[in-house]
């Protein structure tokens, strides 16, 4: 338990830098170009780089040591920030005030491939969780991972804010690549208990997205649980595509981006209450639960157009999302084989991350279009307007109310589907990894 103390602490170094670039990059951006199709790009490059490099990054971390793993992201980051540092200080700051600038585009893809590296040390740290921490622990370690990372992402959102506005980039450059070093230069002294990688195949690939495929489909109710989480990001784009908007109906911009940066702490409640008391005997159960209740808030935390009802239904809603991922991570440590976790965990995660943008980019024509006039002089307003309210804002909440809804009748009947039953069932039996 120890060492993976030591490597947590180590990883929130990597993830505070990598948080850092990304805001860091998208307030530069906005406040360089005043363009928000250019931070929409960014949004994008991320997203598609993600998806499309995680199932790769799997099968390096199921081949490779972890410790290995960890330096190799560092390794990577620092490479492709410090690339990105050599274009911004040899452009001309010209170069980085309109959209279709080169050098503006080469800058944002160095950084977000050095972000993306970094992505290599999430896919590993639950495999780091099975080879460190016993079976009837791991359930906590994975809460403490997700109040790291909560604690990482709030306090960053002031960093970097912090950084732009009194150093601009060079601040961020030298705050982010001293830091890298850091990591680095603690991954040294860090001994791992793993003498030697272990394959289930003689002849292992690295990829073997068909092996990993085949894997994810024998183990009875894991493909369901991944097409379940799948479907929550998918609901789950909505937030992306419109809580700003609907936030920004209400307050100011200054008010607003305050009260994400307080609400994000309260990842961190969530992660501690996981830390402290654990997921239950059935992760599976505790997850389902939990989906019940953001659908719930969904429902409800923009039924009225109340500041202090939607604080509330975001409190409760990021306090409960970490028990979604800690519970699913749970489960694949108990039911997949150690030397397939990495290539699995990729896998998940990059079928699962490709959902959000999906919906982001479908949901915004399809509020503005359908949902806003239909609460602005449609029927909805005839009907609705009386008691929900009328206009764009009303509009956009009805969107949230519909989400949660469909969101909470998927929820209910996963908990009396058979892959759930099975998967319960293959959990409870299986040996501990």
């Amino acid at each position: 338990m120890k060492t993976f103390y030591t490597l947590l602490a180590n990883n929130a170094i990597a993830a505070v830098v990598n948080f850092t670039i990304w805001f860091a990059l998208t307030f530069f951006v906005f406040l360089e170009t005043e363009s928000v199709l250019a931070n929409g790009i960014i949004g994008g490059i991320y997203l598609v780089l993600t998806a499309s490099s995680s199932i790769w990054f799997g099968g390096i971390v199921d081949h490779t040591k972890k410790r290995t793993v960890m330096l190799l992201s560092s390794a990577f980051s620092l490479l492709f920030y410090a690339a990105a540092a050599g274009v911004f200080f040899l452009s001309p700051r010209e170069a980085f005030t309109y959209v279709a600038s080169i050098p503006l585009w080469i800058f944002v893809t160095l950084l977000m491939l050095g972000v993306i590296a970094g992505n290599l040390r999430n896919i590993a740290l639950p495999t780091i969780v099975t080879l460190l921490v016993p079976e009837d622990r791991r359930d906590k370690a994975n809460g403490l991972v997700g109040m790291v990372a909560g604690l990482s992402f709030g306090t960053v959102s002031v960093i970097s804010g912090l950084l732009i506005a009194y150093t601009g980039m060079e601040g961020v450059f030298a705050f982010t690549i001293l830091l890298t070093l850091v990591a680095l230069a603690h991954l040294l002294f860090v001994r791992v208990p793993e003498e030697e990688v272990v394959h289930l195949e003689d002849k292992p690939k690295k990829l073997d997205l068909r092996g990993t495929y085949a894997l994810v489909v024998a183990i009875p109710g894991l493909a369901a649980l991944i097409l379940f989480s799948t479907f929550n990001n998918f609901l789950g784009g909505v937030f992306m595509a419109l809580l700003d908007p609907y936030g920004l109906s209400m307050v100011s911009v200054e008010l607003w981006g305050f009260i994400l940066g307080a609400l994000s702490f309260s990842f961190i409640m969530g992660g501690a209450a996981i830390a402290k008391w654990g997921l239950g005997k059935n992760p599976l159960r505790s997850m389902l639960t939990a989906n019940v209740v953001i659908w719930i808030v969904c429902i409800l935390f923009t039924i009225q157009p109340w500041l202090w009802l939607l604080i509330l239904g975001m409190f409760v809603w990021m306090c409960t999302m970490p028990y979604i991922e800690a519970s699913e991570h749970t489960v694949i440590q108990r039911v997949v084989p150690f030397e397939r976790q990495g290539r699995v965990f990729g896998f998940a995660q990059s079928v699962e991350q490709a959902a959000s943008p999906f919906t982001a980019f479908l949901i915004g024509p399809l509020a503005q279009f359908v949902f806003i006039p239909f609460m602005t002089t449609g029927l909805g307003a005839e009907v609705l307007g009386p008691w929900f309210g009328i206009g764009m804002a009303r509009g956009i909440a009805l969107v949230f109310t519909v989400t949660g809804a469909i969101g909470l009748v998927v929820t209910l009947l996963a908990f009396m589907s058979r892959p759930y039953r099975l998967l319960t069932k293959r959990y409870q039996e299986a040996p501990a990894a």
